[in-house]
């Protein structure tokens, strides 16, 4: 059979032309590589090529290939170049080429970026004066936007249309607002007319004949803030109303996605976690906002008359919630935060690394990931850090964890996907923070941990400057007071006397023993017996054991439980567990934290005084 006859372009169409996208991350690369594939009807000779910062730690290759497309670039385009470690590298290569391409417009990154725009007669390390003065005023002073996002965006669209009829520089600058809302609506729609626009404006040299002979769509418009759902038709929206919601729930969560992801159809990592609520019986709230300043969305969409609709939020953006990596407002994110008052967890996708290679490593998250997304979050209120998805080294497939996880074709390389075992334990873990806002004080139950080092020293419940058994029974009395279910002892030396000595002398125990655990019942259920075993020897070991049973010391008061923690090693090397590598816990350490999850049934957990395990651990 022939091949159908091929499209008719204009006669310079097939001119070779190359643009370049230089990014932070990958988010935009599948609808680049759609809109490529549009493109390439009108114009044969095109080459668009995407290259993400966040690829450069991982494999120094691709740094290599993306200075190799500046250099041979007749457009570049860069954003969202902010950080040191991805503009510096670039900026030899920006400026060697800057003067010979056709156009470079650089937005939404560093001034050293920013400053190297040439769009015709406008540069922006121009003179701060006339048309500038907009470019100022839009962006604010102090590293701080002007406005919200949404105000700035309606300025965004009002500025091409006042400087369409300026002439002179002005429609150079116009054309700059312009890229901007493109990119900040980056649709494979709008990826594909910021390329034929940035074309048929500025193509010069041997590609000046493309100007003028491409058809260019106005930037296509999209909520500012709005709600996401991948049932939902249309999958965004402005009126929550819209957004599936179960009969029943047990609660309903807040998700704050970003808007980019969600229009450049780069969502599946999203679409995973909203599964795994819904699975657990939990409504989603998944609200957007223009810019990385979430507080619009939250006033738009997490209130009703004055007070919160939701009983969690989740935050997976990977940024902090107001001004992402770039600045952070934390008093602002506090502010929202206290009116909200539920709990916040801030979780991320492995952003700067592939899945496969952040599931055997054992740093974990990198060090630009610990700073942007776990540790600048915390300084908002957020807490429980935990990937949930992110890249992977092949398409289809993933290779991070023992599930070996299989991706849809449509979900390719560059996309993000789904950590289906990490989203399901951030559903868990966020069912038990609505379950406990919704649950009576009296009813809550508390664990109260205390620090014992060294151990078997007379250490139980000491710490530097620390009274700690006088802060705790007033911390008892206040918890009493507030209508915790609490049996408080009449004194401080009574509360003492009841954990530390109580029946230790009977069983030849540093303290009082409050629950015996037999070796059959840990060897049932503890979860990593084997690594415990190849350590320690057989259950139930020999650390707070009489051989045949394994000891949880403390004492319970009503629905709170204070208990001591087990050593991390053995006496002479009490600390072991910290500084070995692939060390296991003893039996007794596993068993004490299996006893207040499941036999206590602990709502929360409180390591009182000097220390605990989490700021030691490894990992």
């Amino acid at each position: 059979m022939a091949a159908p006859p091929r499209a008719e372009v204009p006669g310079g169409a097939a001119t070779r032309i190359r643009v370049v996208i230089v990014t932070m991350d990958t988010h935009v690369a599948s609808a680049t590589a759609r809109a490529h594939l549009a493109l390439k009807r009108d114009l044969p000779g095109l080459e668009l090529s995407v290259h993400a910062a966040s690829e450069w730690s991982a494999d120094p290759r691709t740094l290599a290939r993306c200075l190799e497309a500046i250099a041979g670039a007749d457009i570049v385009i860069n954003t969202m170049l902010f950080m040191e470690d991805h503009f510096l590298p670039l900026m030899p290569a920006l400026q060697a080429r800057r003067d010979s391409c056709d156009a470079m417009v650089c937005i939404m990154s560093a001034g050293e970026i920013t400053r190297m725009t040439r769009l015709g007669r406008f540069r922006m390390d121009g003179p701060s004066s006339g048309p500038m003065a907009l470019l100022k005023r839009l962006r604010g002073n102090k590293g701080k936007p002007a406005g919200g996002g949404a105000s700035q965006m309606k300025m965004l669209r009002r500025l091409p249309q006042i400087l369409r009829f300026i002439p002179g520089t002005a429609q150079d600058v116009r054309a700059y607002f312009l890229t901007l809302q493109y990119w900040l609506a980056g649709s494979e729609e709008n990826i594909a007319n910021l390329v034929r626009f940035l074309i048929d404006r500025y193509a010069d040299g041997e590609r000046r004949v493309l100007r003028g002979t491409l058809k260019v769509g106005k930037p296509a418009e999209y909520p500012e803030t709005g709600v996401y759902h991948p049932a939902m038709p249309g999958r965004v929206s402005a009126d929550a109303q819209a957004l599936p919601m179960g009969a029943g729930a047990k609660g309903t969560v807040g998700l704050l996605v970003l808007r980019s992801y969600v229009l450049a159809g780069n969502s599946a990592h999203y679409d995973g976690v909203i599964r795994a609520f819904e699975a657990r019986g939990l409504n989603v709230l998944p609200v957007f906002a223009t810019g990385l300043d979430a507080r619009e969305a939250i006033d738009a969409f997490f209130f009703r008359n004055g007070r919160p609709v939701i009983d969690a939020l989740v935050s997976l953006t990977g940024f902090s919630l107001v001004g992402g990596p770039a600045y952070n407002d934390s008093q602002a994110a506090q502010d929202v935060l206290a009116r909200l008052d539920v709990p916040y967890i801030a979780a991320h996708p492995a952003e700067f690394q592939t899945l496969d290679q952040w599931g055997p490593s054992d740093r974990g998250l990198l060090p630009v990931e610990s700073t942007i997304m776990v540790a600048i979050p915390e300084l908002d209120g957020a807490t429980g850090p935990i990937i949930f998805g992110g890249r992977t080294e092949q398409a289809g497939h993933c290779t991070g964890c023992s599930r070996a996880c299989q991706f849809p074709p449509s979900e390719g390389q560059r996309d993000m996907h789904v950590c289906a075992e990490r989203a399901e334990v951030l559903a868990a873990r966020t069912e038990k923070l609505v379950a406990l806002r919704r649950s009576a004080r009296a009813e809550r139950k508390v664990g109260i941990v205390l620090f014992n080092f060294p151990p078997n020293a007379g250490n139980t419940g000491t710490a530097a400057y620390l009274s700690v058994f006088e802060s705790l029974h007033r911390t008892l009395l206040a918890m009493r007071a507030e209508g915790y279910s609490v049996a408080v002892p009449d004194s401080v030396d009574a509360l003492r006397q009841v954990i530390i000595e109580g029946n230790a002398s009977r069983y030849g125990a540093m303290a009082n023993v409050h629950v015996r655990i037999g070796a059959g019942e840990h060897i049932r259920r503890e979860r990593w017996l084997s690594e415990i075993e190849a350590q320690w020897g057989p259950a139930p070991g020999r650390q707070q054991s009489d051989g045949s049973s394994i000891f949880v010391l403390g004492e319970r008061f009503g629905n709170v439980f204070v208990g001591i923690q087990p050593s991390f090693g053995y006496e002479g090397d009490p600390m072991r567990l910290l500084f070995e590598k692939g060390f296991a816990p003893t039996h007794a350490f596993a068993a004490y934290y299996t006893y207040l999850k499941q036999a206590f049934a602990a709502d929360a957990v409180v390591h009182f005084g000097t220390h605990g395990a989490l700021e030691f651990m490894p990992g």
